[in-house]
């Protein structure tokens, strides 16, 4: 299947995945509709980091346009310092990891040549549009994404970042999700940044995308309150609802910023490394800091990989019964599937005072978390239930097909269900119990060498 790969080793942020999207063959004319609607501009460029030639993205405002980002309240964005590898920015929280003020070629919409840039040169029209525009609340930004006239893939995938960054700036400062301020996050070149990402992944159009581990650096950042520990606490609550894994280092500077790691969250699976695939376009995209031995890019692969399993969100709800009678358990599947839950697994456990007693653990859409834990309260009279730190599974595709089996001088149909990845090809093929049971009963056979016969016959088939 078609596969984008991301190695984050010296971290993410919006603009750095716009750029490696474009250097892998992203279209940035896509771009156009953000541009139209908040009159910013994409700017895209080259540099070298390092030896190596990077992509640059930056977003920009007509230079009577702009205000200035000192100018304004920082008081509460996602608690992280521009990750701009040439200058401090202590008194401000910007989402900048690769912002840069790139010299203008005398066009008005010049956005889309390659020529090399100096990143510390201001361009004598246009600005850059950090901070630029109101600091809005998350409802807000959701109305701005819905103004945009996206298609309706487009829009879906920037409302889901928007909502992974809320509710993490909401758990920062214990403030409700529809009145959140986004502060830098909710400026224009933020949502820039993360409406563009979600366009150029829909027009890169691949079949899967996954990262390795992500760097979010290390040392401390000052934020409006005080001085915070990296990774700040928006990227580390952003982290909990991923699928990747956040790691330290390599730098003492902080790599990883929230809308880096809110769009990866939604986008991209978790890989431990980069996984077999026939590479077809390898690209990177640059920040603004330099380093001595460490080449401030993110690298983008995209290739042929072979398929794996389907990534599934889900909430895991456990609770622990030392009161219930047999005939409730007995009935507690079916109540509950019936509320929502996808598996519940009752175990027997020993409780305080060596009582014995069960565990009972429900997978749940996230959707369905409300309903199933209401239910389980309901049918058991639980006083608590708890949420489990899985947050993903890995599932297959699955399908049911009858075959035909032949026994003595009759034929019976005999469900099968098909696992497959999620390119299609078949690992498991296992006959339905009920159908097989069915059969057994009228041929006078064991269940086993019944399904065993439908597996066969399928494979044959």
């Amino acid at each position: 299947m078609q596969t984008l790969a991301f190695d984050g080793r010296t971290g993410a942020s919006g603009d750095m995945i716009l750029a490696a999207l474009i250097a892998v063959g992203a279209d940035p004319e896509v771009l156009a509709p953000v541009e139209a609607h908040l009159d910013v501009e994409y700017r895209v460029g080259e540099t070298t980091k390092n030896g190596i030639r990077a992509t640059t993205v930056d977003v920009l405002v007509s230079d009577g346009d702009h205000h200035d980002a000192a100018d304004r309240d920082h008081g509460h964005g996602h608690g992280h310092g521009d990750n701009d590898h040439d200058h401090d920015h202590d008194h401000h929280i910007h989402e900048g990891h690769d912002h840069a003020h790139l010299s203008h070629e005398g066009h008005a919409h010049d956005h889309h040549s390659h020529g090399d840039h100096d990143h510390d040169h201001d361009d004598r029209h246009h600005r850059h549009a950090e901070g630029h525009g109101p600091h809005r609340t998350y409802a807000e930004c959701r109305e701005v994404v819905e103004s945009m006239g996206l298609p309706a893939p487009v829009e879906a995938d920037a409302a889901a970042v928007f909502r992974i960054l809320g509710e993490a700036e909401s758990r920062v400062h214990g403030t409700d999700l529809a009145e959140t301020h986004f502060h830098e996050v909710g400026a224009d070149d933020a949502i820039a940044d993360i409406v563009g990402a979600a366009l150029l992944f829909d027009d890169l159009d691949v079949e899967r995308i996954v990262t390795a581990p992500i760097s979010a650096g290390g040392g401390e950042v000052s934020m409006s309150h005080g001085v915070y520990p990296v990774p700040t606490p928006a990227v580390s609550y952003i982290a909990e609802e991923a699928s990747w894994e956040l790691r330290g280092g390599p730098l003492e500077t902080e790599l990883l910023t929230p809308t880096g790691a809110a769009v990866l969250a939604h986008f991209a699976e978790g890989v431990d490394s980069l996984p077999p695939m026939r590479v077809q376009h390898s690209g990177y995209g640059a920040g603004r800091k330099s380093f001595d031995a460490h080449a401030n890019v993110l690298r983008a692969t995209v290739g042929k990989a072979r398929g794996g399993l389907r990534h599934d969100e889900i909430r895991v709800l456990e609770t622990n019964l030392d009161d219930v009678t047999p005939e409730v358990l007995g009935g507690l599947q079916e109540r509950l599937s019936a509320a929502g839950a996808r598996d519940v697994t009752i175990l027997p456990a020993t409780m305080k005072k060596s009582r014995p007693g069960h565990l009972v653990t429900v997978v749940v859409k996230p959707e369905d978390v409300q309903a199933v834990a209401r239910a389980l309260a309901e049918e058991t009279g639980t006083l608590g239930i708890r949420e489990s730190a899985a947050r993903h599974r890995w599932i297959a595709d699955r399908r049911l097909e009858t075959v035909e089996v032949a026994f003595d001088d009759e034929t019976f149909g005999v469900a099968v269900k098909v696992a497959t990845d999620d390119d299609g090809e078949v690992y498991d093929v296992s006959a339905e119990y009920d159908d097989a049971a069915r059969v057994a009963d009228e041929v006078d056979l064991t269940i086993r060498e019944v399904m065993r016969r439908a597996e066969s016959a399928w494979r044959d088939d």
